[in-house]
């Protein structure tokens, strides 16, 4: 046992990011709370920077520009010469490709990260230098689809054994949630309107048109507001389809906003209507904290993140119809609203939240490492 190892029983653990959310930020304080030795390399620019800066957490600012950054690879080397640490805990590709470089001939174990289906394969060679890397000891997906897809991914004889899979939820705190909802009337939404707010980035995967396809179908007397929040206001494509609709005027843009949560709290639904690939999405999350009802579809984790029925409603994928019969559901069921909204937000507080994530993030480094 080395030096800075006695007198902590604990593994010691190198968190490369980049600029971390809220739930990964609060993760590693949880970490170094509950004993375990923890630094982190993030980005500088990222708005929880400070936070940890503020617990002493930051070993060294880093902004990996890709999986090849020679710099970022040096400075991780360096700091890994600086201390002993027992694991790499990489958050991202790029992380997970350069802290590989920078550990290279130690003994470290790595812990990869993964949120999102998809794009991994034995015939790509980024994935060699990423996931499918061999001394990747482990990879934390974020929910049981990520996984099961992790655990599909085969070529010939090979493929990811299970047990470097292993799931854990990424955490919240109804605490982090206290916004107050935003002035919908700043978008031309009017005063006492139903609001189905979406929020996503502009990829085909996130299904905006479905859903513009499904409040066009809602029957005459189902006046619902629909306001999309993010980069989708540059989507000419979507605006066309918006302007062959019933109703145009009922759907508002935001464009990209910091108050995304509060836009999302001042609705009466949440929708995300995501046509593949979906891991745990944050947006759902976020408005599942503020109460909102969430109806989501049958893609990746999001029917593990909302119990359909219960905690909202989950329907078929690529369906204007069973997307627009949910909202009209919940149009004119206002019990049901309530009710799963009040579920929704039971959910986030019990079986998301982030102490279940720091004690399974806990427990894996203690697994790996063989000591407690």
């Amino acid at each position: 046992m080395t030096d800075q190892h006695q007198g902590h029983s604990l593994p010691a653990v190198l968190c490369l990011t980049d600029a971390c959310d809220r739930p990964e930020t609060e993760l590693f304080i949880g970490l170094k709370k509950a004993g375990f030795d923890v630094d982190v390399m993030c980005n500088p620019k990222g708005r929880n920077y400070q936070r940890l800066v503020d617990e002493g957490m930051v070993a060294q600012p880093i902004a990996l520009k890709n999986r090849f950054d020679k710099e970022g690879t040096a400075a991780i080397r360096k700091q890994l010469s600086r201390k002993k640490y027992d694991i790499i805990h990489a958050y991202n590709p790029r992380s997970l490709a350069c802290g590989l470089r920078a550990s290279r001939g130690t003994d470290i174990r790595i812990v990869a990260y993964r949120g999102v289906i998809g794009n991994i394969s034995f015939l790509n060679p980024e994935s060699w230098i990423t996931f499918l890397h061999p001394r990747v000891s482990k990879i934390v997906c974020v929910a049981d689809a990520i996984r099961d897809y992790l655990a599909s991914v085969r070529l010939l004889w090979m493929h990811i054994p299970d047990s470097k899979l292993q799931r854990i939820y990424k955490g919240h705190d109804l605490g982090w949630y206290q916004d107050p909802a935003a002035d919908l009337a700043e978008f031309g939404v009017p005063e006492g309107a139903f609001v189905v707010c979406c929020t996503g980035r502009d990829r085909p995967r996130k299904g905006f048109d479905v859903l513009v396809s499904a409040i066009d179908k809602l029957p005459a007397d189902v006046e619902v507001h629909l306001v999309l929040v993010g980069d989708v206001i540059d989507n000419q494509e979507l605006k066309a389809q918006i302007a062959g609709i019933r109703h145009p005027e009922r759907v508002h843009f935001t464009g990209y906003r910091q108050d995304a949560p509060a836009i999302a709290r001042a609705s009466d639904v949440f929708v995300l209507p995501s046509t593949e690939r979906e891991g745990l999405p944050r947006a759902v999350i976020e408005a599942m904290a503020y109460g909102v009802a969430p109806v989501v579809t049958n893609v990746g984790g999001m029917p593990e993140l909302v119990e359909n029925e219960v905690s909202g409603l989950v329907v078929q994928q690529k369906s204007p119809d069973a997307l627009a019969s949910a909202i009209e559901r919940l149009y004119r069921d206002r019990e049901l609203l309530a009710r799963l909204s009040n579920a929704a937000r039971e959910r986030i507080a019990g079986d998301f939240h982030t102490s279940r994530t720091v004690r399974e993030t806990g427990e894996l480094y203690k697994s790996l490492t063989g000591r407690n």
